[in-house]
């Protein structure tokens, strides 16, 4: 039962006020003394206390309702707190691992972009933020009831990839990978980036690679095609252990110049234009709507192309592969203003997929010690945070269990520290710049990834303790009415809106909602231990007791599944 929705059928009945206009004025009060749910009686007459004391008097209330206050000009609803027990814990012992699932209306096929890494250099630590993102955005989606695709680009031409061969074929000596490949090949960018300092000709020696790959020259795609490989086969040990996979990747050297024709036929058809230089413009400024964009280069005066250009074939490249309703790129804000322009461009050609294109921008991830460097070599590694991240884990895990094997040990670490890792990629709304700290992240106390972990971890515990007498609980059985103190109808109420949060999530595109509700979920349930004994001889209560903690378990372990996040049983 949807609380909320049979609260605005009620009011909708007493009053004259459409149902559209009551979902958006019902609201739930800032204090649980003061209600459940508040309706504002502004809109029923001059003075609304009055309104709210007439409405009172008219509303006959349903089972599911305790009873109604008015508060100032509000009318305020109180659940039945064992209904809200009933309907709250039947529907999860009944769903389990699908409680929270709702299925849309009307389900679309989305795909969604994320990773997009360049083949000169390892993933780093702002790929695990986009990948943390991307991949809960996608496992939401899914779970909201929408078919999603998860895609990559893999930027594997251009300047930068040709610095790293220019490096390798100076400095390489032939030399075969003796570690993983992205990190080999990386090493050699930063050879170059470091060199080019005393020897400003290797720029031009860059440039002249590039004009050879461009042009086919088959000593420097062969050596091309072996420094990618190196870094593909890299790229894809890190994505298997930081849990994503892509169903297609798209790479930029197979398409890069088509988007050229899309270009030439916007200006035969008049939708472009040239500019004083030769190049060809779209003209955004001319566009009404609220914000004013910048006019854009598509296509340079000597007849290149840029990454729009590249952008405006792939987005008809990805549709004709899909023919997708939602189209989303999960990619850094220092590219807004691109994809605000790419959108834009792609209207004034009438393309049918235009409107329905969202890029999910998210803030820069810096150090304690500063923002990072690629250049400089002073950029944190993917892989690197990631074995940092388990050694902590690891010590921690020793500390507390010193008989555990081996084998189990780094199980529970990589699981705890990929937690820790894209819980705190996470938690903060993706468009705020974040600063990582490992050792922060690692805490198993606050907003952590491990500290919901743990929570989850604890429950199991009391659950083995009590395995009999929870296996041997039969729904039907509880009293529900036991579960009325404080700190309970705290845990219900919020296992009872963890469906609302999910959709919250789904439809804004924000994952941070969940990992929110997971720390207000795992809070709620340590106040409540700490003040309340499940296991006792109180059979009713204790069986009571232990349907509501299982039920948080099932809810927290739901919740991290959702943001890529393992639910271990023991830690």
């Amino acid at each position: 039962m949807n609380f909320k929705q049979e609260i605005i059928k009620l009011i909708v009945n007493y009053t004259s006020l459409k149902e559209e206009i009551v979902s958006k004025m019902i609201s739930i009060p800032p204090d649980p003394k003061m209600g459940d749910y508040a309706f504002p009686c502004f809109s029923l007459g001059k003075n609304a206390k009055q309104e709210a004391d007439k409405l009172k008097i008219k509303v006959e209330l349903p089972e599911f309702i305790a009873r109604s206050e008015v508060i100032g000009p509000y009318l305020n609803f109180f659940l039945n707190h064992k209904f809200l027990a009933q309907i709250t814990l039947e529907g999860i012992y009944k769903q389990a691992k699908h409680y929270g699932y709702n299925q849309v209306s009307k389900s679309k096929k989305v795909v969604v972009e994320y990773c997009g890494p360049n083949t000169n250099k390892p993933l780093h630590l702002g790929h695990l933020r986009n990948m943390a993102l991307g991949n809960a955005m996608c496992n939401i989606l899914s779970f909201y009831g929408h078919q999603v695709i998860p895609v990559n680009i893999v930027n594997d031409r251009g300047i930068h990839i040709c610095q790293s061969m220019l490096a390798y074929q100076k400095w390489g000596k032939s030399k075969k990978p003796d570690k993983k490949g992205d990190h080999f090949v990386g090493d050699y960018y930063v050879m170059y980036s470091q060199a080019v300092k005393d020897d400003l000709s290797l720029k031009e020696q860059a440039q002249e690679l590039l004009l050879k790959w461009e042009n086919d020259d088959e000593v420097t795609r062969k050596l091309w095609e072996k420094m990618n490989s190196w870094v593909l086969d890299g790229f894809k040990e890190t994505y298997q252990r930081f849990g994503v996979s892509f169903d297609k990747e798209y790479f930029e050297s197979l398409y890069y110049t088509r988007g050229k024709n899309i270009v030439i036929d916007g200006l035969n058809n008049e939708v472009f234009e040239k500019d004083e230089t030769g190049a060809i413009i779209a003209n955004l400024e001319k566009e009404k709507g609220k914000i004013k964009l910048p006019n854009k280069v598509l296509l340079r005066s000597d007849g290149t192309s840029i990454y729009i250009t590249q952008d405006m074939y792939l987005a008809d490249m990805r549709y004709n592969d899909y023919k997708y309703q939602q189209m989303i790129y999960v990619v850094a804000s220092e590219q807004r203003l691109h994809f605000k322009q790419l959108f834009a461009v792609l209207k004034q050609l009438k393309k049918s997929y235009a409107d329905d294109m969202y890029h999910l921008s998210y803030g820069l991830v810096h150090l304690p010690s500063g923002r990072m460097k690629s250049r400089e070599g002073t950029v944190i590694d993917a892989d690197d945070i990631m074995d940092e991240t388990a050694i902590i884990a690891k010590k921690e895990i020793k500390k507390r269990h010193k008989d555990l094997s081996e084998k189990e040990c780094n199980l529970r670490s990589e699981q705890i520290s990929l937690g820790a890792i894209k819980f705190f990629m996470i938690k903060t709304d993706a468009t705020r710049d974040i600063i990582f700290n490992p050792e922060e992240s690692m805490s198993f106390e606050g907003e952590t990834g491990p500290y919901i972990q743990y929570t989850h971890a604890r429950i199991c515990s009391i659950l083995r303790k009590a395995e009999q007498e929870h296996h041997d609980t039969v729904i039907s059985t509880i009293n529900f009415s036991l579960l009325n103190l404080n700190e309970e109808l705290a845990i219900l109420k919020l296992l009872y809106n963890f469906p609302e949060v999910v959709e919250k999530a789904a439809k804004s595109y924000k994952p941070h909602h969940i990992a929110q509700y997971l720390i207000s979920l795992s809070q709620s349930f340590n106040e409540f231990y700490h003040k309340c004994p499940v296991i006792s001889e109180v059979r009713g209560q204790m069986k009571a007791r232990l349907l509501l903690i299982d039920s948080v378990r099932h809810v927290l372990e739901n919740g991290l599944n959702l943001l890529g996040i393992d639910a271990p049983e023991e830690m």
